[in-house]
């Protein structure tokens, strides 16, 4: 077995934030009408976020504008559902959406080219931490169509977000 080099490895990332939530610069807040987000840090190669979501908050589709990464569900449980198309995922052709619940400590990595939802579908708040390398400079949005996956928007840092 190959030795995954932690310093890259932005699920272990995510796992050492959690495990030192008394480090965050910030303690994680609840907004009633939008799901609330802060950056914890950023480096060279990534950057840290913490979000929490209220019973049914959740994302659009959207990507990570190329950027590798991952999360880690701190608190809670989340849905994530992700969009794959007969030509990978891209926009156009037929989409297929796969929903897979994550508890507490749960988490997964992603590539550059991931396109999902996020949502709190359950009955209890939830926080997350995402990593992401390197730092997000766009995000695009899509929507499912009986064509298929369809670009909405996309979003540059410091603008739309």
């Amino acid at each position: 077995m190959t030795a995954v080099d932690v310093r890259l490895d932005h699920l272990a990332i995510a796992a050492r934030y959690a495990a030192a939530p008394e480090q965050w610069p910030v303690a994680p807040r609840y907004n009633p009408v939008d799901r609330w987000y802060h950056r914890l840090a950023v480096a060279d190669d990534h950057e840290v976020w913490l979000l929490t979501w209220l019973p049914g908050q959740g994302t659009d589709l959207h990507d990570h504008g190329g950027s590798t990464g991952a999360f880690l569900v701190f608190g809670g449980t989340l849905t994530e559902e992700t969009v794959t198309t007969e030509e990978g995922a891209t926009p156009g052709g037929p989409a297929r959406v796969t929903a897979r619940e994550l508890g507490e400590g749960a988490g997964r990595r992603f590539g550059p080219h991931h396109i999902h939802r996020v949502t709190n579908r359950s009955a209890r708040p939830a926080a997350s931490i995402h990593v992401y390398g390197p730092a997000l400079t766009t995000m695009t949005r899509y929507r499912l169509t009986a064509a298929g996956l369809e670009v909405r928007t996309v979003e540059a840092v410091g603008v739309q977000w």
